[in-house]
């Protein structure tokens, strides 16, 4: 856990909490002169001085609830980055069309928009041509997994790609591709998390879509 990032917070809290109580000391010391200068003959009337105890009120609470957003957005972030270790060595999903070949085998999934009478998959060569074709058969909206056998087709290791066309009568369905991959590491660039994948490289924390 980053002990320095909840020292930050903690340090954060004070501060707002110094911040706000300056403001309020400032705004009662500039009233209270106000009011012992104040024409006799004029005085200020109890609407108006209620009305700006009420301003000041209202700002200390904004800069209040502002600084504790932050504090959360900051404790939510660690959390996720705690979670995200737990990825390591585990396969992940996210967007793309790529398969690789391992022990004569490679798999991935999509997600259909909508039920489909008809899916057939092409497995793609490194020069775009279709080297192998199955029929999928029917089947419902939503996540998909398949295993595609590579039956000496391409060499062990190669990486390929496929497609899906997805149709539901003469309506096509359309369908979103995902590549299955294994974290290797997880590390923050630019305030943002990251993945880097084993096969893929860098991905961004929320371009995975699940854990398989």
């Amino acid at each position: 856990m980053d002990i320095s990032a909840i020292n930050g917070t903690a340090s954060s809290n004070t501060t707002a909490s110094k911040n706000a109580a300056d403001t309020q000391d400032r705004f009662l010391k500039l009233l209270v002169a106000q009011m012992n200068n104040q024409d006799p003959l004029n005085p200020m009337d109890n609407a108006q001085v209620t009305s700006q105890m009420a301003q000041i009120q209202q700002v200390t609470s904004l800069s209040t609830l502002d600084t504790s957003i932050k504090n959360l957005g900051l404790q939510l972030g660690q959390m996720q980055a705690m979670q995200s270790i737990s990825l390591v060595g585990r396969e992940v999903s996210v967007p793309g069309n790529t398969l690789q070949v391992a022990n004569g085998e490679a798999g991935a999934s999509y997600e259909l928009d909508g039920a489909a009478q008809n899916v057939k998959l092409e497995v793609l060569g490194p020069a775009g041509n279709v080297i192998d074709t199955q029929q999928l058969g029917a089947q419902g909206a939503g996540r998909q997994t398949f295993t595609w056998k590579a039956n000496g087709l391409v060499a062990e290791g190669a990486e390929v790609k496929y497609r899906i066309t997805a149709t539901n009568g003469t309506k096509t369905v359309d369908a979103t591709l995902y590549a299955h991959d294994k974290v290797d590491a997880v590390y923050s660039e630019n305030g943002s998390l990251k993945l880097n994948l084993a096969r893929l490289g860098p991905v961004d924390y929320a371009a995975v879509s699940s854990v398989n």
